[in-house]
């Protein structure tokens, strides 16, 4: 259990949950394991589904408190809806925000600034901690690039250079991602992005990585009440999550690629995790990808301390802060978007 921006996150499984009095009681194979008052929560969230009593649907229904149901990894499932309330601003504020190009700029910029920020710090990182291995001078100018990139874009009211501003320091940033592979170069290289389908084994890990986090923050930005699909730096496409794609940018260097990158260093995936297809398209085979996604639900059991919030949560949790701080940002409740700043 985990409180969190007036949410109750419930990440143990098969917990029930009932309403007694005003208290919200969690239980697990019956025995209570805690009692919250309802009325400190705007929101309830659970991974893992057991169970909700009727009684305690009805109160949040009729208190516009969200209760949502994920699975165990984080897959949106339900949110129990009531009368037709706060969730109506919020959506209409998204939709409006997303048509005026300024307004959409302003809220992409802190999307990619942040993105930006944290392949910086993941650069800084190598070069403090591998000098032998990597070529130093080299990691030191790009992250220069990179922060010449972060000045422009505080002051870029436009998509169009905000998104070429974003596409020069990925190109710089990718640049070094080989050098950061130590081990195993005879099977895990990097040359270039690419994927659908991908061509080697770097990237068919990236790929998969990028999809588990696009579930989870999808997952999240459902969970607050936010439509997933209409974005800011991402505009509509029919089936493209856009808004999804829009956090997430902020969360690829920190949580997929350091994942993947630990997966390769750590030795953790293996040349017989991948199969080649006659148009060379790379694969992971089942017991690749099974293995690939525990170790991602399990990196998810991890904790910090969010940057931000000051608060110690899993990274599992990660998407759904920010989805909470991006719905507050759209309600007025605070005057500007944290992104996700990783130290």
């Amino acid at each position: 259990m985990k409180k969190l921006l007036n949410t109750l996150f419930i990440t143990t499984p098969d917990i029930y949950l009932s309403l007694k009095g005003e208290n919200v009681v969690i239980t697990h194979e019956n025995q209570q394991l805690g009692r919250f008052p309802l009325h400190n929560f705007e929101a309830i969230c659970t991974f893992g589904y057991a169970g909700a009593s009727p009684k305690l649907m009805y109160a949040c229904a009729e208190k516009n408190i969200n209760l949502t149901f994920l699975s165990r990894s984080g897959r949106f499932l339900a949110r129990v809806v009531g009368e037709s309330k706060g969730n109506v601003i919020l959506r209409k504020t998204q939709y409006r925000l997303s048509e005026n190009e300024v307004e959409s700029a302003k809220i992409a910029r802190n999307f990619i600034f942040a993105k930006i920020a944290n392949q910086k710090w993941i650069l800084e990182r190598m070069a403090r901690d591998y000098p032998l291995r990597i070529d130093v001078p080299m990691f030191k100018q790009v992250s220069s690039e990179l922060t010449t990139a972060m000045k422009a874009i505080l002051v870029t009211e436009d998509l169009e250079r905000l998104r070429g501003l974003e596409g020069q320091a990925a190109t710089a940033y990718f640049k070094l991602f080989d050098q950061m592979i130590l081990q195993q170069k005879d099977i895990f290289y990097f040359r270039n992005r690419n994927r659908r389908p991908p061509t080697d084994n770097v990237n068919a890990l990236l790929s998969l990585a990028y999809t588990l986090l696009a579930s989870d923050v999808t997952s999240a930005l459902e969970t607050v009440g936010l439509d997933a699909y209409v974005g800011y730096l991402h505009r509509d496409r029919p089936g493209r999550a856009s808004l999804a794609l829009d956090v997430m940018e902020e969360l690829r260097g920190v949580m997929a690629d350091r994942f993947v990158l630990k997966m390769i260093n750590k030795k953790m995936m293996q040349s017989t995790d991948f199969v080649q297809k006659e148009n060379g398209a790379v694969l992971l085979t089942d017991d690749g990808r099974r293995k690939f996604i525990k170790a991602w639900q399990e990196r998810k059991q991890e904790s910090l301390t969010h940057p931000y919030l000051n608060e110690k949560i899993n990274w599992g949790l990660v998407p759904h802060a920010q989805a909470i701080l991006l719905a507050r940002y759209l309600r007025g409740d605070i005057e500007e978007y944290p992104p996700f700043l990783w130290k």
